[in-house]
């Protein structure tokens, strides 16, 4: 946080050091992130992260949609960049990126965005995505449940103030939950600790990550954290 000394902006673990929530997924067919937030550029970096074949947006703050311009890089290497969104989100990303989507590329390495509204399942090689729209607020976002050959593998709700019992239907007992868990505090468009165990409770994942935490909670918090809920940081990488 800038200007902040607390405990966790002062903090010497660099679990404490975050940046915008993102994830990348890497298949045997494709790779794709979820989010370009504000610091893509910075995150693409330091994970050396080389192929990008789509990008999934949950929803269009601007914590996750800033960084839209860093795909150029990846754009090029492909020729256009697939983009799933919802129909809100896609006009958002029209409006705001208007240069990429609307205006006549003069430049043949780009950006050259092509759209896909999302509106049901869909499939990135041999993944199943599956939309989970859930409250941000006032708000209706996307979280993503991630399949491959039948088995549930990775909920992503990284953003959201409640989960439906259909939703919770729709991802029960997942390998991975990974879940918007802000701080202990309650706020009015994330959910809390409290809040995010009691979903986690209630979807019986094997094994459960928070995300996008805000520096009220410090990484230190994951011992008390029951078994099988822990706390992400940037760079954790999953396998399956």
């Amino acid at each position: 946080m800038i200007g902040c000394d607390c405990v966790v902006c002062r903090s010497t673990d660099p679990r404490d050091n975050r940046l915008r929530s993102s994830i990348y997924v890497q298949t045997p067919e494709c790779s794709w992130v979820v989010d370009t937030g504000t610091d893509f550029r910075t995150q693409a970096l330091r994970e050396n992260i080389r192929t990008v074949d789509a990008v999934i947006f949950t929803h269009s703050h601007t914590d996750h949609i800033m960084g839209f311009d860093d795909l150029r890089r990846f754009s090029h290497a492909r020729g256009s960049m697939p983009v799933y969104a919802s129909a809100e989100t896609m006009r958002d990303l029209e409006r705001v990126f208007q240069f990429a989507f609307k205006t006549p590329d003069p430049f043949p390495w780009y950006l050259k965005p092509e759209p896909h509204v999302i509106d049901g399942p869909f499939e990135l090689g041999g993944t199943l995505i599956t939309p989970l729209p859930v409250p941000h607020g006032d708000s209706i976002v996307n979280g993503y449940l991630f399949s491959r050959g039948g088995e549930k593998l990775v909920a992503y709700l990284s953003d959201c103030s409640g989960v439906t019992d259909a939703i919770v239907d729709l991802i029960a007992h997942v390998k991975v939950l990974i879940i918007d868990a802000l701080r202990d505090k309650p706020h009015p468009t994330h959910l809390s600790v409290e809040q995010a165990l009691e979903v986690a409770l209630r979807v019986q994942p094997e094994t459960t990550y928070f995300t996008h935490i805000a520096h009220e909670l410090p990484q230190s918090a994951e011992s008390r954290l029951p078994v099988g809920a822990h706390i992400a940081y940037d760079g954790l990488k999953l396998r399956f």
